[in-house]
């Protein structure tokens, strides 16, 4: 009987969807560990970020800093200084360089673009050059969250915005398979994953103490405040743009990730993405395995 030849070159498409892209982690872990190369990554939001490490060699030390952080960790790393956004992103950009350093995208080893949105000329902005930092921090610009990302005389947002699970990049890509996670998949009931509620509490007792006199309990507590409206509505809106987009440009494999995995900014509980993310793409790899197989 003839063996199947199992196809490994592969273009990686990491979607957007705050901690949950830390899934993104995981995914990579077992790709990597079952000889799966990965050629090329297209990423916006946190697929930018994990994308951008893993393409720079710092994938491992990006996650053990990440499972490192604690809430009043993260807190620290918010500067709340933004215009046009909560937070300016400067010290938390400030502390990836000094953690990991920065390089050109043109100097990686894999192809890569980082994905962002010009919202006033409604386009997609695919960044493949210069700083690597750059490309990242303009990716990750959440509305309402981080402060726009001036790149070449744009203001950029959230790649998400326009395209949360950017497969485009990778059409002109001479890979075996096309790969990409969805953040926003349907919801689930009873995920598998231990959400340390008491943790998520002391949010707002912490941000007083830290920032002293600013107040933002309503903001960020309230079950209607805006925040959580905003969040949800932004979960929403990029959910139907993923369908529409893997609709109409179908990848060879898609991994689909519950939007209700975890919280947008449910960084404490990274290890345990992680570790959802490495099973689920084990899941999906060996079901591709069967098909292959019959």
């Amino acid at each position: 009987m003839k063996k199947i030849q199992t196809k490994k070159r592969v273009s990686l498409v990491l979607g957007s969807g705050g901690a949950r892209g830390m899934v993104h982690v995981g995914i990579i872990r077992w790709l990597e560990e079952h000889g799966y190369a990965i050629e090329s990554i297209a990423g916006c939001s946190i697929g930018a970020m994990v994308g951008g490490f893993y393409a720079a060699g710092k994938l491992e030390a990006y996650a053990e800093w990440m499972c490192s952080l604690d809430t009043f960790s993260m807190i620290k790393l918010l500067d709340l200084k933004g215009a046009g956004g909560l937070v300016s992103g400067s010290r938390l950009m400030e502390e990836m360089e000094k953690l990991f350093g920065d390089v050109n995208i043109e100097e990686l080893n894999i192809k890569y673009t980082a994905v962002a949105s010009d919202i006033e000329d409604e386009k997609e902005i695919w960044i493949s050059e210069g700083s690597l930092l750059n490309a990242i921090r303009a990716s990750i610009s959440l509305p309402l969250f981080f402060t726009p990302f001036e790149y070449k005389g744009r203001k950029l947002v959230d790649g998400g915005v326009l395209n949360p699970v950017p497969i485009a990049p990778t059409f002109d890509d001479h890979t075996d398979l096309t790969i990409a996670v969805n953040l926003g998949a349907k919801a689930q009931k009873d995920l598998n994953i231990k959400h340390n509620e008491s943790e998520k509490s002391r949010v707002v007792t912490l941000i007083g103490e830290y920032f002293g006199d600013i107040k933002l309990p309503s903001f960020l507590s309230q079950e209607d405040g805006i925040y959580r409206v905003a969040n949800n509505s932004f979960d929403s809106m990029q959910g139907t743009i993923a369908r529409m987009k893997l609709a109409t440009y179908p990848p060879d494999i898609e991994i689909a990730v519950p939007r209700n995995l975890c919280g947008t900014l449910e960084f404490n509980i990274s290890r345990e993405i992680i570790e959802y993310g490495y099973n689920l793409c084990e899941e999906i790899m060996q079901e591709e395995e069967r098909k292959r197989a019959l």
